[in-house]
């Protein structure tokens, strides 16, 4: 049985013809998308671009990181539809050199890790935000795997907890960590019913502790 690299899976998807996750932003990520300060914006596991090009169309200069060299192509021809410029890189999350202060917002949807790379890849994060930047983040759940078909990994270790969350960003001032139940509608692979959980947290201006919320309420 041949063994496929996770960038030879992604690649494969994103040569159907049809935008595997649709064409629309994250509804979570339009919700909270003015919050994020004027700047640079790094995107992850962006796949063909739909938020990236959301987010340069609002003015934000966007960086996209994914595996697929596939997807980040579609990315930069739905921008050019769009009559904006996303600049896009290559690059496993886990490797990748995020900076140090500078990026207004890092935006995480749907960039499911293994549980084990979870906390340096936030830590990444953290670092990588500027005083006053955004972390926006919305992933599975372990409760959404007593809904299968409908979207997300089918492993539990891929799937956040949002006491998980709160953990990984304790550097960080959370202004909700919350765990959701609601409708899903992105392309063919995100379809239905969901449970996910929804973050946005700031960096502390230097000198602050983060704090959090301990919001980690079921809607």
């Amino acid at each position: 049985m041949e063994i496929r690299t996770p960038a030879e899976v992604w690649n494969e998807r994103y040569t159907e013809p049809f935008a595997s996750y649709g064409t629309e932003p994250n509804d979570y990520l339009h919700e909270v998308a003015e919050r994020i300060p004027a700047g640079p914006v790094l995107c992850l596991a962006e796949g063909e671009g739909r938020n990236a090009v959301y987010l340069a169309a609002r003015g934000h200069s966007v960086t996209a990181v994914d595996l697929s060299e596939v997807g980040l192509a579609n990315a930069r021809k739905l921008a050019a539809r769009h009559g904006v410029t996303v600049d896009t890189v290559v690059a496993d999350l886990t490797t990748y050199d995020f900076g140090d202060s500078h990026w207004s917002g890092i935006i995480s949807i749907w960039a499911h890790m293994p549980s084990a790379a979870r906390p340096a890849l936030h830590a990444a994060c953290a670092r990588a935000l500027r005083p006053g930047g955004v972390f926006v983040l919305e992933a599975y759940t372990p409760r959404h795997l007593h809904r299968p078909g409908v979207g997300g990994p089918p492993v539990v270790d891929a799937l956040p907890t949002p006491a998980e969350l709160r953990r990984d960003l304790a550097g960080l001032q959370l202004e909700h960590c919350r765990e959701v139940d609601r409708e899903i509608t992105e392309g063919k692979y995100h379809h239905g019913p969901s449970t996910t959980v929804q973050v946005l947290a700031f960096k502390p201006p230097a000198g602050a502790a983060g704090q959090d919320s301990r919001d980690d309420r079921r809607y």
